[in-house]
């Protein structure tokens, strides 16, 4: 491994420099230009990466490097079939590292586990689903299946699935949202009405503040660097918060942009930039508020007014409460638990006072915490006091990750469905569908451990890799009478498969979809409730691989037969599945006609519109404490160590839990990912030095020992008393227990740890193939 600060730009040279080594790494270079430049286009296929939108400049490529990556992994020649399985046992492959598993190409064939002889084997379409089937129809209520789902189905797939599974009989949905944004989700709907963000693209072109909380745009949704950097060109003022100095919140060079690319130059991405501590963003923006609010009274006191109170009386409650509230927090607590100074937090609060219209974003850095859904309400709260919802240039902006997340939600996959949802699927489809809350991907994996729940089915993901516990997921896993993967690689979960398992390759993004009618084009929905057609352009016919419409509704016949409808319709001509989601869900109106406009339709949101579908009818602003501690420790592990708030992150070389290489390159990490980011000053009073070798454990009141060993120490701008570390490898770390409050969400940005020397000698070299 190397440590060498990286002085270049996000973006720019070496963005491009990256995207080129990983087009001749798939082997499939010629085609993958080809795939690239339709990536993003209209008549083209929607990158398989993040859920960024898109505003069509004509002449213009529409990927970035990570989706870039994403499409020449995808698209590689190789081939994993029956040879390879024959080759490797199911120990061995699960002794290999999660870059390996997949490295070794695309799924070739339905395969079956064989526990006899640790190999899987090949098995027919045919006889897996009669398998999928005769699993489910033998158990003794439909709640012991689990129906997971990846954010990169699409709107199709996920309708025919959570249609099978509530006529199967369960509201059995742990999803990928509920690790990731499940907060909002759960902060926006009790607030404002609906569990989306409220800004459009356009917005951004317009606003004069931009505020950024807890993400890293430069690895997790790049194409938005160029959104920012429009902006500061323009004046406005970016703002970030965020725990490590990230490059892509510094500067960006377009790569599209001649000038910078000749000069070698680039342009600031934000104005301003603090950095909390993790947690600390409650604390944080409750300070600009305490500051916005003493301003007021004294404008109040000259007959004048800060906040919009016309918008105030008009369309919320709860302000009263919640001013008392913050006049009520003390700044002691606030800078001790944000991790900022008052001079910091009124600097911010000057921004946002002198701004007209102001958008607040914010990524898994906020929702990933126990009192994420405070934090993301208190956001909302300094929003609504400003009258900054339903006005253009203005709004709430919850940047998803993966590529279809949102629209997986919007299309029905809910463990918590809303009762309309439900009475416009019984109306549609002549069956009561199941009423009772199902299981998020918390309560899955206890009911599997506990064996209350005998079947999983993942379209999509790789669940052992992505949840917490590591140890005790892949235990829950090989609990179960049958697992079922639909996938385009093989990952982690497939190599700790329940007592009987399948592995069932589907299409990618980038593939040609071909079904009796013709090529079959499906659809996505980005975090601007933008909903795009996408059409594959890799041509695998001839191959084994199916649709994950196909794989799905072959699973929902052998299961329930031609009931509530005719399956093979839906497999033959996906316009069918459309006009099954325009019958049940507001918002797709002439879904199929829609579809041709370009750059797709916008689905409408309520709250943009001040329509509240709250309770109350308003929005809502809401009272509550600063938490006590951001990571409660009880005195039973009270320890003389000094205590860390780790999180987990990914690489820049990593897509969620898809490794791409080993390196980080605005981090300046290369060739290695068993490491640890922390402070200097931190490291000075560990008697650390760059490249040693540390321990991590976590600080947890269950019994249960977490550690990890041999993580290599990297000096880093980051908060005091704070380390990081990338996921899969840590997470590990963190307690199945600990969770959001009423989120449910893993803690990956808050784990207690202490940390010790290694008596690992030497860290595991886990580049070579």
């Amino acid at each position: 491994m190397s440590i060498k600060e990286y002085n270049g730009s996000a973006g720019g040279w070496g963005a491009l420099k990256s995207t080129t080594r990983h087009l001749f790494k798939s082997e499939n270079v010629a085609k993958n230009i080809s795939n690239l430049l339709r990536t993003n286009q209209d008549h083209g296929f929607d990158c398989p990466g993040c859920a960024w939108g898109e505003k069509g400049v004509p002449g213009r490529f529409r990927f970035c490097e990570n989706g870039a990556k994403a499409v020449n992994w995808e698209a590689t020649t190789r081939r994993v079939d029956r040879d390879f399985f024959a080759q490797y046992s199911v120990e061995w492959l699960n002794k290999q590292t999660d870059y390996f598993l997949e490295y070794q190409g695309r799924l070739a064939e339905p395969m079956r586990y064989n526990a006899q002889t640790d190999h899987y084997e090949p098995i027919s379409w045919e006889d897996a689903y009669s398998l999928v089937g005769q699993h489910l129809n033998a158990l003794e209520m439909p709640n012991q299946a689990e129906f997971y789902t990846s954010g990169r189905a699409s709107n199709e797939a996920a309708y025919v699935y959570q249609l099978f599974a509530r006529r199967f009989g369960t509201n059995n949905f742990p999803d990928c949202s509920n690790m990731c944004h499940e907060a909002t989700s759960v902060a926006l709907a009790q607030t404002i009405g609906i569990g989306k963000g409220t800004v459009t693209i356009e917005d951004f072109e317009v606003a004069d503040a931009i505020f950024l909380f807890g993400q890293n745009p430069g690895t997790n949704h790049p194409r938005m660097l160029e959104t920012l950097s429009s902006a500061y060109r323009r004046g406005a003022k970016v703002v970030a918060f965020n725990n490590l100095k990230e490059r892509g919140l510094e500067r960006f060079a377009n790569p599209q942009n001649p000038i910078e690319m000749i000069s070698n130059g680039s342009t600031p991405t934000t104005s301003h930039y603090f950095m909390p501590k993790l947690g600390g963003d409650m604390a944080a923006i409750r300070g600009m508020v305490k500051v916005l609010l003493a301003r007021h009274d004294e404008a109040m006191q000259k007959g004048d007014s800060l906040f919009d109170l016309e918008f105030i009386e008009a369309h919320t409650q709860g302000m009263e409460r919640y001013l008392e509230q913050v006049r009520q927090t003390s700044w002691e607590q606030i800078t001790e638990q944000s991790g900022l100074t008052q001079n910091e937090i009124t600097q911010a609060a000057d921004i946002y006072q002198h701004a007209k219209t102001r958008i607040v974003t914010w990524a898994m850095g906020v929702t990933q915490h126990k009192h994420s859904v405070p934090t993301i309400q208190e956001l909302v709260n300094l929003q609504l006091l400003f009258g900054q919802v339903g006005k253009e240039g203005a709004g709430l902006c919850p940047v998803r990750g993966h590529s279809n997340v949102q629209g997986d939600r919007t299309v029905g996959i809910n463990e918590k469905p809303s009762d309309a949802f439900l009475d416009s699927l019984e109306a549609v489809f002549g069956f009561k569908p199941p009423r009772e809350h199902g299981h998020n991907v918390v309560n899955a994996i206890e009911a599997m451990l506990a064996g209350k729940s005998k079947v999983f089915i993942g379209l999509g993901g790789n669940l052992v890799a992505a949840a917490p516990d590591t140890d005790r997921v892949a235990s829950a896993m090989r609990q179960c009478n049958l697992t079922v993967n639909i996938a385009t690689k093989l990952n982690r979960s497939h190599v700790n498969p329940g007592q009987d398992s399948l592995i069932l390759p589907c299409l990618g993004r980038t593939d040609i979809d071909l079904q009796h009618t013709g090529p079959q084009k499906i659809t996505v929905e980005d975090s601007f409730s933008m909903v795009h057609a996408s059409s594959g352009r890799v041509d695998v016919r001839g191959e084994e691989m199916r649709s994950e419409v196909a794989i799905l509704c072959g699973m929902a016949k052998a299961t329930l037969g031609n009931d509530p409808v005719d399956w093979q319709s839906l497999i033959d001509n996906y316009d069918h599945i459309r006009d099954l989601i325009e019958k049940t869900i507001p918002g797709f109106k002439d879904f199929n006609q829609r579809l041709d406009a370009p750059g797709g339709f916008y689905l409408g949101n309520s709250a943009r519109d001040l329509q509240w579908n709250t309770k109350q009818g308003k929005a809502q602003i809401s009272a509550t404490q600063l938490p006590e501690q951001v990571v409660p420790i009880d005195s039973a592990n009270m320890t003389k160590k000094q205590v860390f708030v780790l999180q987990t992150m990914r690489s820049h070389d990593q897509y969620n839990t898809t490794i791409y290489g080993y390196d980080d390159r605005y981090r300046g990490v290369f060739g290695e990912r068993n490491v640890v980011f922390l402070n200097a000053e931190d490291m000075a009073v560990q008697n650390l030095q760059a490249g040693d070798l540390i321990d991590i454990e976590t600080l947890w009141h269950d019994g249960i020992k977490r550690k990890i060993e041999g993580f290599k120490v990297v000096p880093f701008q980051i908060a005091k008393g704070n380390l990081a570390a990338y996921f899969p490898e840590a997470n590990a770390l963190i307690p199945l227990s600990s969770k959001g409050d009423l989120s449910d969400t893993p803690t990956s940005k808050s784990i207690a740890v202490i940390i010790s020397p290694s008596k690992v000698t030497q860290a595991i070299n886990t580049v070579a193939i």
